[in-house]
């Protein structure tokens, strides 16, 4: 009797004004994701762009200018096209009414890793296996992926952690789908900050949500697959 494939996926995260004391209304995580037999078609194709706009480095939502807007429109030409890729953001808004005593649930850095879970927990299915990467947070993020990836498997009774077959920490430079999960979620983080200061960032926005056919303001349904939005509200003490 055959036995049936398992899907392998590549999944990268990223996050953006996640700091508890950084002085900004939100935290919001992002995930890109596409089985892995794509990644190296699509990194390619990502180079690709960039080489014909004469975008050199990382692609990055901090660098959108207008003077490169044609080349950032057709980075999100590209993602809506490519059906193999997804994205999903979770948004916490009002981060400065977390109280994280008043619900058990520990320090900043421990409710970053809840949503960490609350992000990923609805991307993976215990039908595949997924290698995770996430970009570099800090010194001590090595010893809290292992606890990230037993929590998650244990949520769909995977206890030997066979769904994550890879999970680590990486710089953006090192994977081109990477600066694509950097780019969303600071674009998702431009959109709930509720910033007009630039009019690139503003066009790219408006650009994506025209051809995406709806708003990043708000929460999608579970079964949107090509963006998927999540909005986390604290709950009131």
């Amino acid at each position: 009797m055959p036995i049936d494939k398992i899907t392998l996926y590549n999944v990268y995260c990223d996050e953006s004004c996640h700091l508890e004391n950084d002085g900004q209304p939100i935290m919001v995580l992002g995930a890109i994701w596409c089985p892995k037999d794509d990644a190296r078609r699509l990194g390619a194709e990502l180079r690709d762009i960039k080489a014909r706009h004469r975008a050199r480095g990382e692609l990055k939502w901090s660098k959108t200018s207008e003077s490169r807007l044609p080349f950032y429109l057709e980075i999100i030409d590209w993602f809506l096209a490519e059906s193999p890729l997804h994205f999903r953001g979770l948004v916490v808004l009002n981060k400065q009414a977390l109280n994280h005593a008043a619900f058990n649930q520990g320090d900043h850095d421990l409710f970053y890793y809840k949503m960490q879970f609350s992000l990923l927990n609805k991307i993976l299915s215990p039908d595949s296996q997924y290698a995770i990467y996430l970009d570099i947070k800090d010194t001590r993020s090595r010893l809290k992926l292992k606890r990230l990836r037993e929590v998650l498997c244990n949520n769909v009774y995977d206890f030997t952690s066979d769904m994550i077959g890879h999970i680590q920490n990486i710089h953006s430079h090192e994977a081109e789908l990477m600066q694509v999960a950097d780019y969303l979620t600071g674009a998702l983080a431009y959109r709930h900050r509720n910033l007009q200061g630039n009019p690139a960032k503003v066009a790219v926005l408006e650009h994506l949500e025209r051809k995406w056919g709806c708003s990043l303001s708000f929460s999608t349904p579970l079964r949107e697959q090509k963006i998927n939005i999540f909005l986390f509200s604290p709950r009131q003490v």
